[in-house]
């Protein structure tokens, strides 16, 4: 019977040490040393959210450069991939109607060549980022739409040069899109 109280002592002392006392500790220092992305690096715009920098939304709109496909439609809960195989006949037509899509959406070729992830979906469903390539292949599409004249179009090129991101300490990763932050720039430049 004393070992049994004994165990229950120490269980309920680590319940409350590493539930309750470690959490709120982790949780206060989170939020005086970085508000911004202990909240979840949320966007705010005429008080309200709009979308966050680390998570992935949907663009429909041709004025607008579009996301990476997400298996999820974008949702928070749950997240994941379609855990389609390589192998899979549906992943398969999925990618052959996404580049379909793609082509089509952008007014491109149809030899050109579309990087990988404006087919395939990310692990999370929610990867906020496509590659420089990925929104130069939109360029022309924006341009269209919006009615930019050519000093516009190249402004619209240094926009995407600006917001493109180096691999995580120079060598972790692939240089990098953040397509809210890149749409919210395109709405501040061009009104």
């Amino acid at each position: 019977m004393k070992t049994l109280t004994t165990s229950i002592k120490i269980f309920l002392f680590f319940t409350v040490l590493t539930g309750i006392i470690y959490p709120l500790i982790v949780s206060g220092v989170a939020q005086l040393a970085f508000p911004s992305k202990a909240n979840g690096s949320l966007i705010v715009q005429n008080k309200k959210v709009i979308g966050s920098e680390l998570l992935g939304q949907s663009f429909d709109s041709s004025a607008y450069f579009t996301s990476r496909p997400s298996a999820i439609a974008y949702q928070t809960m749950p997240s994941g991939g379609s855990n389609l195989g390589l192998t899979s006949v549906k992943l398969k037509k999925v990618v052959e109607e996404r580049k379909i899509e793609f082509l089509t959406f952008n007014r491109l070729a149809s030899n050109t060549k579309i990087p990988s992830e404006m087919l395939f979906a990310s692990a999370s469903g929610l990867d906020p980022h496509i590659s420089p390539e990925a929104a130069l292949l939109q360029v022309n599409r924006i341009v269209e739409t919006r009615q930019l004249n050519p000093t516009q179009k190249q402004t619209l090129l240094l926009l995407i040069e600006q917001h493109t991101e180096k691999p995580q300490f120079y060598c972790l990763g692939l240089k990098r899109v953040n397509v809210l932050m890149l749409n919210l720039s395109l709405d501040e430049v061009f009104k």
